[in-house]
């Protein structure tokens, strides 16, 4: 796991180089418009447990729904063959840790659940994406988010808790991914609103 404090900001950089200077330059070769993501980047408090699972498996099968590939096992740079497949050395993951927040007993137990998970969704061609990974402040049981709002006092303001498939989410308003295309150096997209290094017990997908 990455050090908390050095990489604070580190994804959220990333993602704004992506969306401003080399979506730039990749809109001027394909003579297209407009940014990557709709949205800005930001976390998402997850549940430990099943919603978890369904997390990482909505993960596992994003480049299947962009008609990349057909299985994940065929996409070397996402997760799926991280879990499938352990490494020995340059370890990633903390494969026993994962499998606690997933609800397992063992590290085998969450490989198989996980493996079964995702081709269960593949069989049934339940692939479809689901906004609440993406667009929502919380996923999870209702005690769960509702303890997630209530944490966040005055900032979740306006916010519904949800009823979904299988759960409930805190819904976050979309903002628009701010892009700055001017050569000075400085941020790019707004702060975010929601400090999730506040909840250190909080797993975010």
């Amino acid at each position: 796991m990455p050090k908390k404090q050095e990489n604070k900001s580190l994804e959220t950089k990333a993602v704004q180089l992506t969306a401003g200077r080399i979506a730039q330059e990749y809109n001027q070769r394909k003579n297209r418009k407009g940014a990557y993501w709709e949205d800005r980047y930001h976390a998402v408090a997850i549940e430990r447990g099943r919603h978890l699972l369904r997390c990482l498996v909505s993960i596992d099968l994003n480049m299947v729904r962009a008609g990349v590939i057909s299985h994940p096992t065929e996409w070397s740079f996402g997760g799926y063959n991280e879990i499938q497949s352990p490494r020995r050395k340059f370890i990633l993951i903390n494969y026993e840790e994962l499998a606690d927040l997933s609800g397992c007993d063992s590290y085998t137990s969450f490989q198989n659940l996980h493996r079964n998970l995702v081709n269960d969704a593949l069989e049934t061609d339940k692939i479809k994406r689901e906004a609440r990974w993406s667009q929502s402040i919380a996923v999870g049981e209702k005690q769960f988010v509702a303890d997630i709002k209530t944490r966040l006092a005055s900032k979740a303001l306006g916010r519904q808790t949800q009823s979904l498939d299988g759960g409930f989410q805190l819904r976050e308003e979309a903002m628009p991914y701010i892009v700055d295309f001017d050569t000075k150096n400085s941020d790019i997209a707004p702060k975010k609103a929601y400090k999730w290094g506040a909840f250190p017990e909080i797993s975010g997908c």
